[in-house]
């Protein structure tokens, strides 16, 4: 690996941990590209990619371009003379980037491609109720998420694992996928298999973003699925569903859930003791909730939401 010149590209904290353990086994990074500085909040403070940070820890070279076609920045890679470029967790790049280092560029994508191409692979994942789902690193070509797979491996998904455990176990396995793949790459050890084969007999399943009305709850769908929504968008962006509470319509964010399979319930009904429990029905049982986050409020437990609702007022389901 010391004997391959590297740019590592990446943004947040998922990209971090690939790149630590690249530099712990001896890869040499010649540069590092992350997004640009940009402000935030209502004080607008500038705010640097984590990635960025701990490139500046460990004193490497940083590129944030504004743009990837910029004449200057295309300069700077070439002049670098990268033998590979690795992209983690980073935005698409226009061909003359990822075609320009001989050995190409390779991603590390959070699935077992072909499943799950696109934006949110670990979101989809847990939302679709999947049982495993891996890491896979594949070189990049034009088709997004398209290219020939160098390595995969697989983890389990626990029944009450969320999507932020489930990304947690994801980035530690890609670190490891990823000093095994650039050491096969060194080594000109490496089987590509394309994906085309690999698709044989799957119904694949695609990734695409994630936007607010994907977190919208619909409560016509089965306890299973509705619970899974809820571990699919947890600790973020977060399943929500509407609660009118005396009168007054809050967004009601679910953290946490559990299911209650039960038969003859009236669905979309709203039931708690205003002390320790709070559930909504639905065809075929109850889903608890256990955390949440109302409008205004900081997530909680729900006997801590119930606490500051008066007894008997009324709790009713907007749908």
């Amino acid at each position: 690996m010391k004997n391959l010149r590297i740019i590592y590209m990446g943004t947040p904290e998922f990209a971090v941990l690939p790149l630590q353990r690249l530099i712990e086994a001896g890869a040499n990074i010649v540069a590092v590209v992350t997004n640009p500085d940009k402000p935030a909040g209502r004080g607008r403070k500038i705010l640097e990619s984590d990635v960025k940070k701990f490139a500046v820890e460990k004193g490497l070279k940083i590129l944030q371009p504004n743009k990837f076609r910029d004449e200057n920045f295309i300069k700077e890679l070439h002049d670098l003379k990268a033998d590979l470029q690795i992209v983690v967790a980073f935005k698409m790049l226009p061909e003359i980037v990822w075609d320009m280092p001989k050995l190409g560029t390779i991603n590390l994508h959070a699935s077992l491609l072909p499943q799950y191409r696109g934006a949110a692979p670990i979101n989809w994942a847990v939302i679709n109720g999947d049982k495993k789902t891996g890491v896979s690193t594949f070189l990049l070509q034009h088709e997004i998420d398209t290219g020939n797979v160098i390595r995969q491996e697989e983890i389990s998904i626990e029944d009450e694992d969320n999507v932020g455990v489930v990304y947690d176990k994801l980035m530690h396995l890609g670190a490891e996928v990823l000093v095994k793949t650039v050491a096969d790459l060194a080594s000109n050890n490496c089987k590509f298999v394309s994906q085309e084969k690999l698709s044989e007999g799957l119904e694949l399943r695609p990734a695409p973003k994630i936007f607010r009305e994907d977190c919208l709850i619909d409560w016509t769908n089965d306890l299973e699925s509705i619970h899974n929504l809820v571990r699919g968008m947890s600790p973020y962006p977060a399943a929500f569903t509407q609660l009118e509470i005396n009168g007054k319509t809050l967004d009601f964010k679910i953290y946490k859930s559990e299911c209650e399979f039960t038969d003859n319930v009236k669905e979309k009904t709203v039931l708690t003791d205003y002390k320790n429990y709070l559930k909504i029905s639905t065809r075929n049982g109850f889903l608890n909730i256990l955390e949440c986050q109302l409008s205004g409020k900081k997530r909680m437990k729900i006997q801590d939401l119930l606490r500051g609702i008066q007894e008997n007022i009324p709790v009713n389901l907007i749908d």
